[in-house]
């Protein structure tokens, strides 16, 4: 299995070309979503005992930091250990999506991450989603907290969780920023993050996270214009239009478009891992058998073509 680690930039920590996203971890409600604490621990172990290293999570995503937690409670158990695992969380936005990012807001917040992950520290704390980083990198904010936290050893990196390249090129400027989590901009249809994120984080040695790199399920393998039905105006036309043409091109040549999107993400040295929303243990299987999968060169050359209505 390629699962060779990866140094993520100037952190040090060594993680895997794609690791676990924890945000379908924290799903729950009735109906063929529904998700239990079982599913999500079992999706958890399947994907170290594939020997994936590291796992994300975050406030804003349901029962998810429980789950995690319940999970590490359980590693000695099954023969595994905290210190191999780079486990981030986030901090920023709450459960309801709810904005805090001062420095109590903040304190508060990884306090209460530590509690429901049973752990005593956090390898990567990312700032989540802010609309502006005013109160982010100013006195009193959340930068002033995370500094603190790491002087002390609770957690030892600091990273941004966002959208906007133009955040993730200011946060690195300042110097503290160790890890750029970006999202919805590496993949078959979209690659604007080697310009607004991969280059500057090669500058500064910052490790960067690729997440999203499926679309939600616009190149996950399904016919993208079904996907489309279920994802309301995040299936743009531009990307619908994209997304029906790898898929397209790739069931003609019986490709796994899944297969050659997460191998794309990982050719790319300078993102350090691709992080994958799997909901099961059969998921988390098949996105490193996706990995794994034998592909000709010249596919993701000609992709790169199809994807722009070459």
């Amino acid at each position: 299995m390629p699962l060779d680690r990866r140094r993520l930039g100037r952190t040090g920590f060594m993680v895997t070309p794609i690791g676990l996203g924890g945000a379908h971890l924290g799903r729950t409600g009735p109906g063929p979503d529904d998700f239990d604490d079982d599913q999500a621990v079992a999706t958890i172990f399947e994907a170290l005992k594939l020997g994936i290293a590291n796992f994300d999570t975050a406030p804003m995503y349901g029962d998810s930091q429980r789950r995690v937690g319940l999970a590490l409670k359980q590693l000695p158990a099954e023969g595994f250990h905290r210190a191999n695992i780079i486990l981030s969380t986030k901090t920023g936005r709450d459960s309801q999506s709810r904005p805090g990012y001062s420095r109590d807001a903040t304190l508060r917040s990884v306090e209460n991450s530590l509690r429901l992950l049973h752990t005593d520290y956090i390898d990567i704390l990312l700032v989540h989603d802010p609309t502006d980083l005013s109160e982010v990198l100013g006195p009193g904010g959340t930068l002033e907290a995370l500094l603190e936290l790491k002087a002390q050893g609770i957690i030892r990196a600091i990273g941004l969780g966002a959208r906007p390249h133009d955040f993730h090129r200011a946060c690195m400027e300042t110097g503290h920023f160790d890890v750029s989590l970006t999202f919805c901009d590496y993949n078959l249809i979209d690659r604007s993050a080697v310009d607004g994120v991969l280059e500057p984080a090669e500058k500064h040695d910052v490790g960067v996270y690729n997440a999203a790199a499926v679309m939600l399920g616009l190149l996950g393998g399904e016919d993208p214009r079904i996907v489309a039905q279920r994802l309301g105006g995040f299936a743009t036309p531009e990307r619908l239009e994209r997304s029906v043409r790898v898929w397209e091109w790739c069931q003609a040549r019986g490709i796994d478009v899944l297969a050659a999107n997460l191998q794309l993400c990982a050719r790319e040295a300078r993102i350090a891992s691709t992080l994958v929303g799997a909901a099961s243990p059969e998921q988390i299987r098949g996105d490193v058998a996706a990995l794994a999968t034998p592909l000709d060169e010249s596919v993701f050359e000609e992709l790169a073509e199809v994807a722009q209505g070459g």
